[in-house]
């Protein structure tokens, strides 16, 4: 694994904008300050399958966002100490099910965190495991090493759709909008700093996964937290940014849903709308080798039964 680095930026008012773009295009597994007291980690997901992280400080301890893949756990562990010494992990959010973003749960709770998930998050944990749990430990050392029989579930439970941490130094939210990504998509929102943590709700770059997705609801998801006031958005992967992120990702959604669903309507097989597939320049950012994929996922979706 790469030797971490943590690299503390301070913004400028003016000047905000551009060393936040500049930084954001270093080597992943760094961490860098996006304002005062918020770190963001980019974690390698092309390399090392790990997720991105994001650190909080509060007036006497940590919150960090996601729980990695246990080595990312671990990294980003040890960087949140060199963060701040003197300030223990006391909650890790879990934005949503997916292994890269849950599977070192089990990581932080032996350091003395509490993890906690909204219950729609938990409730596919339940769904879907232990079997995606030991399929990767098949593959990854650091899950396999942890021997366990499946995932370690979060500790705390959030059955509302908002929950609040606030410790009179910072606020911080955690709001559900509704399925999209995943049906337990999780978001982190700092009103005063006017940060959004998403999760893979949005992603920066083409790292879009549509197996466990409600396609047709994941646009309204992001058309909600593009309600909110914001200034920095920080992805589940790929770099961070500002809130053209949000509009990006919304518009790649609306525009392939669109195409496939042409294609189904043409009475087109998935392979032959991926072949012929065309979206606007500003949607190409989030297209990628997996695009096939996407089209067969959304195509599934398309046409299956209706549930009763």
């Amino acid at each position: 694994m790469p030797k971490t680095r943590v690299v503390l930026c301070v913004f400028t008012v003016l000047a905000a904008a551009a060393v936040f773009v500049a930084r954001s295009q270093a080597s992943p597994e760094i961490v860098r300050q996006i304002v005062p007291g918020v770190w963001f980690r980019e974690g390698d997901i092309e390399n090392l399958g790990h997720c991105n992280n994001v650190v909080i400080e509060m007036k006497d301890y940590l919150i960090v966002v996601d729980a990695n893949m246990p080595g990312g756990a671990r990294a980003t562990l040890a960087d949140a100490r060199r963060i701040a010494a003197n300030k223990p992990v006391k909650y890790v959010f879990v934005t949503h099910h997916h292994g890269d973003h849950a599977y070192g749960t089990a990581v932080w709770t032996k350091a003395g965190a509490t993890t906690l998930a909204f219950k729609p998050a938990v409730d596919e944990l339940a769904r879907l495991e232990p079997q995606r749990w030991q399929d990767a430990a098949k593959k990854r050392k650091d899950v396999a090493e942890l021997g366990l029989s499946g995932p370690e579930p979060p500790t705390q439970v959030i059955s509302e759709d908002f929950f609040l941490l606030n410790d009179g130094k910072r606020k911080v939210e955690f709001r559900y909008f509704g399925a999209g990504h995943s049906r337990g998509d999780g978001f982190v929102y700092l009103p005063k700093e006017q940060v959004l943590i998403t999760g893979d709700a949005v992603v920066n770059g083409p790292y879009n996964y549509f197996g466990d997705s409600t396609i047709a609801n994941w646009p309204n998801v992001v058309r909600t937290a593009q309600k909110l006031k914001i200034r920095y958005v920080l992805p589940g992967h790929g770099v961070a940014g500002g809130k053209e992120l949000l509009a990006g990702q919304e518009q790649f959604l609306v525009e392939l849903h669109k195409a496939v669903k042409a294609g189904v309507d043409a009475g087109r097989k998935p392979e032959e709308i991926t072949a012929s597939l065309e979206l606007p320049e500003s949607a190409r950012k989030w297209v990628g080798e997996g695009l096939g994929n996407q089209v067969n996922d959304i195509y599934k979706q398309l046409t299956a039964p209706a549930q009763p």
